[in-house]
């Protein structure tokens, strides 16, 4: 990657609590600046967490050459950590100093699970991380903060650490290739996502109950609903905010979307039944990581699916943690503003909201390097490289899209012109003609959202316009 030159493609808004809930598709973006919450953002009760960030240094030279191995030219020196113990953590990550460089090697890492003592054998981590992030010349790019990063990887509650980086290797034919260098800067990140909420999300029993009884905003117990519920889908987290909003029946979400959007008397709308999301006040967001401002777009003219790459050993129940990490290491690890995912999705096909700012607006996102502008992205916990991503996740993101491409006048079965922001696929200022829900191999050549969840793709869509009533 490169740095590319500047470009308009959003409007920076202070957090907001009482805006209009969707910005009908093709309008203007939203260009006013209203004051930052009084109040200011609620926290969630002991979620914090904490990240330790260790350098790397170079680690003895390697005897594994085979006798009589014909002689090339030396590969560059590992580097990395033995093993050693280390303050609590659940996800961890590499990054270094210059988001331009790219690794060309291998990182694979051990860990030590609290309380049995036992060592994992090497995992890798996803060292190809570069196509997730922040468009080239933007202001969150250009920030000075940024870092290059791998994925993460979550491991689950460990104590124990070793991590090696292994530098691609010179081509043994040519005998004068030089050795690849690592980026410069080389860190191990310890992610700590802290413990959950106290207040825990709503069960699916009551978001049935909900969805029932027709309109409504819908809330957990306990919570004001027109107003808490108002400030959640606006982009506000105050203590009137929910930590779930419940799902809406067909008929409710149309309304509220035909009356956001300016729609003519009796125009069909096209937009799904809400799903349930939990919001970010329900996983336990640290409010105080992010920067205070948000930034949108003029519309959601398409939907581009993603892994997040770390691993599949989570339990649903342990999604919020592993989403609390994703977030801090996006904030504290690689520099960006907030989380890059506008959605995310569990094994258990639960909905989470991602970047703040509101679920019915036009958020701009750090997920689909070249294409954030004018889209969403949603990522689905997990690794879909090899292992079949769960029915209940892809008919999540089915459900998801379907409601909120539909409150932008999108066809989850159609095509749309993108303007590319600059990428290895799509040249700055080119214009690619994409399905409105694309993996993020369509904007980027990139093994994500993984090859098996990449199939399941046209099901979601088929799915999706089902959902909105399209014939």
């Amino acid at each position: 990657m490169r740095a590319f030159l500047a470009s308009s493609i959003g409007v920076t808004c202070a957090a907001v609590l009482v805006l209009p809930l969707a910005v009908p598709a093709g309008a203007a973006p939203d260009t006013r600046t209203v004051p930052a919450e009084s109040a200011g953002p609620a926290e969630p009760v002991d979620a914090p967490g904490s990240t330790q960030s260790l350098p790397m240094r170079t680690l003895p030279a390697r005897s594994d050459r085979v006798t009589g191995e014909p002689t090339r030219a030396a590969a560059a020196p590992e580097q990395g950590l033995p093993e050693r113990e280390v303050r609590s953590f659940s996800l961890v990550g590499v990054v270094w100093d210059d988001v331009n460089a790219e690794l060309h090697g291998t990182v694979q890492v051990r860990t030590r699970a609290t309380g049995t003592g036992d060592w994992s054998d090497w995992q890798d981590l996803e060292t190809h991380n570069a196509e997730h992030g922040a468009d080239p010349g933007t202001a969150e790019r250009e920030s000075g903060s940024v870092r290059g990063s791998t994925a993460p990887l979550w491991v689950g509650d460990s104590d124990g650490v070793a991590v090696r980086v292994r530098p691609e290797a010179p081509d043994p034919q040519d005998r004068t290739a030089s050795p690849v260098p690592l980026p410069i800067g080389l860190r191990l990140e310890l992610v700590d996502p802290g413990k959950d909420p106290q207040q825990l999300p709503a069960t699916d029993a009551e978001a049935e109950t909900e969805a029932a009884s027709g309109p409504g905003t819908g809330t957990t117990a306990g919570a004001p609903s027109a107003a808490g519920a108002q400030a959640a889908a606006d982009g506000g987290t105050t203590p009137l905010s929910p930590s779930v909003l419940l799902a809406l029946g067909k008929a409710a979400s149309e309304a509220q979307g035909e009356a956001e959007a300016g729609l003519a008397p009796g125009a069909q709308p096209y937009i799904g039944p809400r799903p349930r999301i939990i919001t970010r006040k329900g996983w336990g967001a640290d409010e105080k990581l992010r920067e205070r401002t948000f930034v949108y777009t003029s519309t959601v003219k398409a939907a581009f699916i993603h892994h997040s790459a770390t691993g599949n050993n989570y339990t649903c129940s342990q999604a919020s943690s592993v989403l609390r990490g994703i977030y801090r290491y996006h904030v504290k690890s690689s520099g960006w503003r907030d989380i890059g995912y506008n959605f995310a999705v569990d094994k258990c096909g639960n909905i989470y909201e991602g970047r703040a700012g509101g679920v019915t607006r036009a958020v701009l996102g750090a997920h689909t390097l070249g294409f954030n502008t004018n889209t969403m992205g949603i990522a689905v916990l997990g690794t879909f490289t090899r292992s079949n991503p769960p029915a209940a996740a892809v008919n999540a993101v089915a459900k998801l899209t379907a409601w909120k491409l539909g409150l932008f006048g999108a066809d989850p079965r159609g095509k749309t012109t993108l303007v590319s922001g600059g990428g290895n696929k799509y040249k700055k200022g080119k214009k690619a003609r994409l399905n409105v829900i694309s993996g993020h191999r369509d904007g980027f050549a990139t093994e994500c959202p993984g090859a098996r969840l990449y199939k399941k793709l046209g099901s979601a869509r088929t799915s999706s316009a089902k959902l909105q009533g399209r014939p």
